[in-house]
């Protein structure tokens, strides 16, 4: 299972957390309170980190989704033994299906299973050689949704474009 897909304890278990006073405006309070928290994923040295918040827990709670959207766009996930060789005879998370319908994916890039959603396209991608149209196919979803689910992290479409023309080069 993607690290950015792991249920909340799951996830801390691995994860160090520092708690620290913020810089830059905020009066009295950021200067004497230590309410911004970075966290790091030891197995992998990824991080998240929030302080823009006046409570820690508040913080807390950005800085473990900017974690986890950080462990979906860094990391990628080794592909299992016996794995299929095209996409009709992949098969996609339970929480993957459970968000299409009629070829398309619905998940708003705040929401706490965008993280899990992008780890699972884009390790996809990576399976398929970043052929996104037969990703799409294997994730059950149109090319252009593919492309415009990881377009909701610009820098998954930005890397994706990349590798894509060092590729056709």
């Amino acid at each position: 299972m993607h690290p950015a897909a792991l249920s909340e304890e799951e996830l801390l278990k691995d994860v160090q957390i520092e708690q620290t006073r913020g810089s830059g405006p905020g009066g009295q309070h950021r200067n004497r309170v230590a309410t911004e928290i970075r966290l790091t994923h030891q197995p992998t040295g990824v991080r998240g980190a929030a302080g823009e918040r006046r409570q820690s827990k508040d913080n807390r709670r950005v800085a473990l989704f900017r974690l986890r959207l950080n462990l979906a766009l860094d990391c990628r996930a080794a592909p299992q033994s016996g794995a299929p060789t095209s996409p009709a005879e992949f098969c996609s998370s339970e929480l993957w299906q459970g968000r299409v319908c009629a070829q398309k994916i619905a998940c708003n890039s705040e929401h706490r299973d965008f993280p899990a959603l992008l780890a699972e396209a884009l390790d996809t991608l990576a399976y398929f050689e970043d052929d996104h149209k037969r990703a799409a196919d294997a994730l059950g979803i149109s090319n252009s949704q593919f492309l415009k689910f990881i377009g909701k992290a610009p820098k998954a479409l930005s890397d994706y474009r990349r590798r894509s023309k060092r590729s056709k080069a």
